[in-house]
């Protein structure tokens, strides 16, 4: 069984008399460990994929399970369990809060866990470490460039060790430099077994994916294998 399967997936949104179809009837399987890149122009549904996959917008139809379990079979309880154990978030514009330090944002997804406050703080220092960012643990954001709140941010969704990590545009509001060097970073998490679903719409960070797949209009226009360059299916037009 794959590790994410996705069938007939549909996302309706009703404003007043005009209904916008953002997804429409997506099947996918992914294996654990694939870092797997969906791309797009704006408008083709990457965003709504996404949200649907890290459990924060139900579907009009169709049936998400990851590792056996069916998200939206699960009670408002259940999901926000799932999303708290099973999911990493990583966002664009890195929501840090502002008057924490870089080590107090990477806890902030262990407060509700029943630890230890040191080893909650042991477990975000050595995420911090993970990531390059041993020494900066006391600064504030504003004391951070661009790529290192970012790297906060990838540390802060890794510290729960969750089994899929979701990147939203990552390194949208990066320079080149300092893209490479982000996607340099998930690409070693992924090597080291961490399941990747990035969103972008930079095409030069498709070199780094295992596996394309390509939204437009709701629907999946391309899905290639990157290391072999093969299409695997095109299911638009």
């Amino acid at each position: 069984m794959a590790f994410i399967d996705i069938s007939g997936l549909q996302k309706s949104y009703i404003t007043g008399a005009e209904r916008v179809d953002a997804l429409r009837g997506l099947d996918l399987a992914v294996d654990e460990g694939t870092f797997l890149g969906v791309m797009g122009q704006s408008g083709s549904g990457k965003s709504t994929f996404l949200s649907i996959l890290g459990g924060l917008c139900h579907p009009s139809a169709g049936k998400i399970t990851v590792d056996g379990i069916d998200l939206y079979a699960l009670s408002g309880e259940r999901l926000a369990d799932f999303r708290r154990e099973y999911l990493g978030f990583v966002f664009q514009s890195f929501n840090l809060v502002p008057y924490l330090t870089a080590l107090e944002n990477v806890m902030l997804p262990l407060a509700v866990k029943r630890m230890k406050a040191s080893e909650k703080k042991e477990r975000a220092r050595a995420v911090l470490a993970r990531v390059g960012l041993s020494e900066r643990e006391k600064h504030l954001p504003n004391q951070l460039s661009g790529g290192e709140q970012e790297r906060v941010a990838i540390a802060r969704a890794l510290v729960n060790r969750p089994p899929l990590l979701l990147a939203d545009e990552p390194t949208g509001s990066l320079d080149t430099t300092t893209s490479k060097e982000i996607m340099g970073l998930l690409q070693e998490l992924n090597d080291e077994g961490q399941t990747i679903v990035m969103v972008t719409h930079n095409a030069e960070n498709r070199s780094w994916f295992h596996r394309t797949v390509v939204l437009r209009d709701g629907c999946i226009e391309e899905d290639t294998l990157e290391q072999t360059a093969s299409p695997l299916k095109r299911a638009c037009g």
